[in-house]
């Protein structure tokens, strides 16, 4: 028989708030931000064996690499480390989504790899060894690992129950630029206001927050505190920004995480990927990408096997 091959899909994070609160004496920033997943992301499959090991191809792989440093690698050696006994095996990477963009890519690729293992050695989903090494791997792998709308806190790893968004038509653009996170925050300037929001995310607020219209009147009033640290570091997002907010139906515009990818949401569906269609034909060097957060099940696992081959006579 041929072997069983595991998939799991990982969802591109988008932060639809972001809050600093403060620099921590650790270095580590405490933030406050709702985060929502799209229905497009990087595909990470799983085939059982005696080594470890990962190969990464799509779009992005060249950027992504195949070394000890990949997300997916530390992620299973985080609970390979706390669970010896485990099985581990070979991972195989479509890297679709841009990678130091803003949209939690490798953090989303790592919780994929520890869903992985888990079904591959029955281990229940909500077994604590799986968040401690999910944590152990990075700050935001953790509100990776479960994939639905959340708000999460702390450094990441402070996470609320899922929340009932309703679905979000949505366009994602990146102008092709790489930001570093560590660097994005290390220009983050405090407000003269920090705690202007701090309110704002009350469990009973986000209760309210069931129709469309209600999510983007909320929305409206937030912000991200990185998006000026990070256009005084890449000019271009400010670009992208103003791009969107020039598209036809646009109700939102944002950067998401520390950038340089940037989001609007729209009304329907239809209008985003409309809009995608008239930013693809004025900015073709751009990564664009019409998507629905919230509402999705793209997280959702999957198992196939390789189909067998046809024998000639």
């Amino acid at each position: 028989m041929p072997p069983v091959v595991l998939v799991e899909n990982a969802p591109a994070k988008v932060n639809l708030t972001l809050r600093v609160i403060g620099r921590r004496a650790d270095g580590y920033h405490e933030i406050e931000s709702m985060v929502a997943f799209a229905d497009f992301g990087d595909r990470l499959s799983f085939v059982r064996g005696s080594a470890l090991a990962l190969t990464v191809r799509g779009p992005a792989a060249a950027q992504a690499g195949e070394g000890a440093d990949n997300l997916v690698l530390r992620a299973a050696r985080a609970i390979a480390a706390l669970r010896p006994d485990l099985a581990l095996g070979t991972f195989r990477l479509d890297k679709r989504l841009p990678v130091a963009a803003g949209l939690g890519g490798g953090s989303a690729d790592a919780a994929a790899a520890l869903r992985l293992i888990a079904r591959a050695n029955d281990l229940a989903r909500d077994d604590p060894r799986l968040y401690a090494a999910a944590r152990a791997t990075g700050a935001d792998v953790p509100v990776c690992l479960d994939p639905r709308a959340r708000v999460m806190r702390g450094i990441g790893e402070v996470l609320s129950q899922p929340l009932a968004l309703p679905p979000l038509p949505t366009l994602l653009v990146n102008p092709g630029i790489a930001l570093a996170t560590k660097a994005v925050f290390a220009s983050w300037v405090p407000s003269a206001a920090p705690a202007a929001h701090q309110a704002e995310l009350a469990p009973a607020t986000i209760a309210a927050l069931t129709s469309r219209e209600r999510v983007l009147q909320f929305l409206a009033a937030q912000s991200n505190d990185l998006e000026s640290a990070a256009i005084a570091l890449a000019p271009a997002v400010a670009d992208v920004l103003a791009a969107l907010r020039a598209l036809a139906g646009c109700r939102l515009a944002r950067m998401s995480g520390s950038g340089a990818t940037c989001f609007a949401l729209f009304a329907s569906t239809a209008a985003a990927r409309e809009a995608a269609k008239v930013l693809r034909g004025k900015y073709p060097r751009w990564w664009v990408r019409a998507c629905v957060l919230g509402g999705c099940d793209f997280g959702a696992e999957r198992s196939e096997k390789p189909a067998r081959q046809k024998r000639h006579p």
